[in-house]
């Protein structure tokens, strides 16, 4: 295993040291328990917007704290849930008398632990709602989920949600809004390589030199179909079928199109496999009103990639287009 640590036990606190100090003009970071939080929360009037997760995703979801995304983010141990305490005290930190919403990938680990904290803070008076991502078409239940994963989409949603919350949307319009994104988008991913957890000391699984996994989740579990390595073209036509068919997009649809890479894909392939995209997605009718691409919901140190499609009207892309200022997605501001 050759990794940039110091030590496995220590790799989350020493990566929060690290984001406090690159970024303390945006965010401030409590030890304990770990969150991360806006550095001016709770902002008055505005719902607190609270996600988290596994660490080994960043940016996810601590890069995404700030102006115009979240309020505060609760990072777990790698690949691990947080716990319900990191999400009560992270939920207190952010709330200023309108509310918290949940932003909550689809994991056993995830649902069981936001949905103890939320009862936590009803206990303390504070009102909650939660929304759920589920947008991986590629199998319907995995090693850590009942139902489909939450991957890609917890970006985007993350983003949307952020700017209507920003805007000062009420807490119950944000939990409808929410549940329409939920509903609007879909995402696949691949893998070319697996990826090693820092305390576990190798690979999560295995592939041989000319093999790729389809449809991977973002913790190394298994998709589709194990197959030969064949061309970022074909590829992508596996990727970007089975997300088209399965919401249905249909012609005349605008789209936002995400192309995220797994933690070990340089840009260049994935302006490629966007390239692709692309044309699979005019091909369809489909309109590309808005695009990401780059790394944003990572695996660690996984080769990959995997797409998202969100059928947007012209109110989400107002949203979208809306200021960000966080440390991974920043415009406008």
């Amino acid at each position: 295993m050759k990794k940039l640590i110091n030590s496995p036990e220590n790799v989350v606190r020493e990566e929060l040291e690290g984001l406090q100090l690159a970024h303390a003009d945006r965010l401030r970071v409590s030890f304990d328990p770990f969150y991360v939080v806006r550095r001016d929360a709770p902002v008055k009037g505005k719902v607190g917007l609270l996600s988290g997760g596994g660490s080994g995703h960043e940016p996810l979801h601590g890069g995404f704290v700030g102006p115009g995304m979240l309020d505060a983010a609760c990072p777990g141990h790698v690949f691990t849930s947080p716990t319900p305490d990191q999400m009560f005290e992270a939920g207190k930190a952010i709330h200023s008398g309108t509310g918290v919403l949940q932003i909550v990938k689809n994991y056993t680990g995830d649902v069981m632990n936001f949905d103890l904290a939320a009862e936590m803070l009803r206990e303390e008076g504070i009102a909650v709602e939660s929304v759920l991502t589920d947008d991986d078409v590629a199998v319907e239940d995995s090693l850590y989920t009942a139902g489909r994963r939450g991957v890609g989409l917890t970006v985007l949603m993350e983003k949307l949600l952020g700017a209507a919350a920003q805007k000062g949307m009420p807490l119950d319009q944000l939990k409808a809004l929410g549940d329409k994104i939920r509903a609007s988008g879909r995402s696949m991913g691949m893998a070319l390589t697996p990826c090693t957890v820092p305390h576990l000391g190798k690979p999560s699984f295995e592939l041989a030199e000319n093999e790729m996994e389809v449809g991977i989740g973002i913790h190394g579990e298994p998709g589709r179909k194990r197959m030969p390595l064949t061309s970022a073209d074909q590829i992508t036509e596996m990727l970007m079928e089975p997300v088209i068919s399965d919401l249905p997009f249909r012609k005349g649809d605008q789209v936002i199109l995400f192309v995220n890479g797994m933690g070990g894909t340089p840009l260049i392939e994935l302006y490629i496999v966007y390239r692709k995209a692309a044309e699979i997605a005019a091909r369809h009718g489909l309109t590309i009103s808005r695009n990401l691409v780059g790394s944003y919901i990572t695996s660690l140190e996984m080769a990959g990639a995997s797409i998202t499609m969100l059928r947007a009207d012209d109110a989400l892309l107002d949203l979208w287009d809306a200021p960000v200022n966080t440390p991974a997605l920043r415009w406008g501001a």
